[in-house]
């Protein structure tokens, strides 16, 4: 039981892409002998121009770092912004040995596209603090970066877009509805429910493929609907500590007593995590907010086998919510046997991520690059 109650507390943390570290560091132990190939990460000479840039989000007084692709046109290009999932991702969005960004990037970029990917505020080279910021604070920086694309010689300024990978899938419309320079955006696992919903949906789906029995996911999902009712009404963070505490007491006392010193150490870890700011605004955030004044061009796609952001729940939501829009140009898509990284897997599993050589499945890379030249020709 006590390996399944690490998964609830680290899903409650972890959210939409952000990995339960728990499970990573085992993973990253088993990997440390063999490393899998990373077959799709640029080697050698690059067919395009490379650049590291900074630039300032003003009223948050932050500066973010990152890389700028540039096709070698010789006239300004359509660009896009990558906006990385939950957790301190770096522009890489690094993950498990994988790095999607720089492979979205490489490809992109020989497509014909610039392609710019930031360190999120407080990681890597970009200065602020990743630990008090909110997806709203994101969605700020991001609109910093659309700002910087513009000045660009090299980018045409009336075809700027957003591709958002899960929590980036939420951010994407906030900013595109802020701006009218985000002329398209691309959610990838985007969300279109709260949450709350999406956890509750994540906790199902990750502990089946983890082999969890019905009757212990039941158990799972009532401790957290404890715990998540605890975050969303007690506005106290001192006395919302103190409940979850409480809450967390008694699943210790049903565990052997030789495992409850390891176990409280990691459930202290994921006590902050739950009652953090960030968690807080994604727990209610609904993307309907945003998805409903959304009128230009929006490619939405999820993976089959995605146990972080099911397509089932969240695929028909967005589609209804665009359609009532009036959303006249917008495609949906589901890859069959592709996971929330978007690789060809077999269960959609976590656990599967690491084991995975394939960083993006090579159809995805084709179906954003074919859409975005279709919509900026």
């Amino acid at each position: 039981m006590i390996k399944h109650l690490f998964t609830v507390l680290s899903l409650l943390a972890a959210a939409s892409n952000e990995l339960p570290q728990e499970i990573s560091a085992r993973e990253e132990g088993r990997l440390a002998v063999s490393v899998p190939l990373r077959p799709q990460e640029p080697t050698g000479a690059i067919p395009y121009d490379e650049e590291e840039v900074k630039y300032s989000n003003i009223t948050a007084d932050v500066t973010l770092a990152g890389t700028l692709t540039l096709p070698r046109t010789g006239k300004p290009s359509p660009a896009v912004l990558l906006i990385a999932g939950s957790g301190p991702n770096d522009r890489n969005e690094t993950i498990f040995g994988h790095k999607p960004f720089l492979v979205l990037a490489d490809h992109l970029t020989k497509q014909g596209f610039a392609v710019l990917r930031v360190d999120k505020r407080g990681v890597g080279q970009s200065t602020g603090n990743y630990d008090v910021s909110t997806s709203e604070d994101f969605a700020a920086d991001v609109l910093a970066g659309v700002e910087y694309l513009k000045i660009r010689n090299e980018v045409d300024a009336e075809q700027i877009g957003l591709i958002g990978h899960s929590e980036g899938g939420l951010i994407a419309p906030m900013v595109a509805v802020k701006s009218n320079d985000v002329a398209f955006i691309v959610l990838m696992a985007g969300g279109g429910v709260t949450g709350e919903a999406t956890l509750y949906a994540q906790e199902a789906l990750i502990s089946r493929a983890m082999g969890v029995t019905e009757e212990q996911i039941s158990h799972q999902l009532d401790f957290q609907k404890q715990v998540l009712s605890v975050i969303k009404n007690e506005s106290d963070l001192e006395k919302a500590e103190k409940l979850l505490r409480e809450i967390v007491a008694k699943q210790l006392d049903n565990l052997p007593k030789e495992e409850q010193q390891a176990s409280a150490e990691v459930m202290e870890a994921q006590i902050k995590r739950c009652n953090s700011k960030w968690f807080r605004y994604f727990l209610t955030y609904d993307p309907i907010t945003s998805l409903k004044h959304l009128k230009i061009p929006v490619l939405v796609i999820n993976g089959e086998l995605d146990s972080q952001v099911p397509s089932k729940q969240n695929l028909p939501v967005i589609a209804k919510i665009l359609e009532e829009a009036g959303n006249r140009n917008y495609r949906i898509i589901e890859f069959p046997k592709l996971n929330h990284l978007f690789q060809t897997c077999e269960s959609g599993s976590i656990l599967e991520y690491g084991k995975i050589e394939e960083t993006i499945a090579p159809v995805v890379l084709d179906t954003l690059s074919g859409w975005i030249l279709e919509i900026t020709n």
